[in-house]
């Protein structure tokens, strides 16, 4: 499927359904550069790749974040269910990004078994099985796509919360919306 990236430089561009919920305040806080508010607890949970290369502006107890390759959260559910069962929260927002390393796995594959031989101390064969048992696992395919998907997902396990993709441009360090 072939989803668009939105652009959110004004507040107007905030979808409506947003507006007035920590998913709003995210994009704002973010992208628009509203000044922060002290939080007492977390408003939303955000799902996010762990890529070094990603910061998000918001303020400090404002959001639970689980950082996961690709922002996948296939294995990650009970950290989600915590969320939402402890600590409460209404909204997941999804991160995705470009030149994410979670796509085409299978180009990194040298580089992965040389990394975990070299620096991990494994047997090259190790390293492989490694790779080859749980790489497809971790493929994302399309970013955009994937998070996508992966909101949709979550949306049908969880009802009543309310889940949001959004994909994260390295160049300009802004969140967009996706359709």
């Amino acid at each position: 499927m072939k989803h668009k990236i939105l652009p959110i430089t004004k507040k107007a561009d905030i979808p409506k359904a947003y507006r007035r919920n920590p998913i709003g305040l995210l994009l704002e806080y973010h992208n628009l550069n509203r000044p922060f508010e002290d939080c007492s607890e977390a408003k939303l949970l955000i799902g996010m790749c762990m890529d070094n290369r990603k910061y998000l502006h918001i303020p400090d107890n404002f959001a639970f974040i689980i950082r996961s390759g690709g922002g996948n959260l296939r294995y990650s559910e009970f950290k989600v269910s915590y969320a939402i069962g402890v600590g409460k929260v209404r909204h997941i927002a999804l991160i995705g990004h470009d030149h994410c390393a979670m796509v085409n796995l299978i180009s990194r594959k040298k580089e992965f078994i040389k990394g975990l031989v070299q620096r991990a101390g494994w047997s090259k064969s190790a390293a492989e099985e490694h790779f080859m048992n749980l790489a497809p696992m971790h493929e994302i395919g399309n970013a955009i796509d994937f998070v996508a998907s992966e909101a949709n997902r979550l949306q049908a396990k969880y009802p009543k919360v309310e889940v949001a993709p959004f994909y994260y441009g390295m160049e300009d360090n802004l969140l967009y919306g996706i359709r």
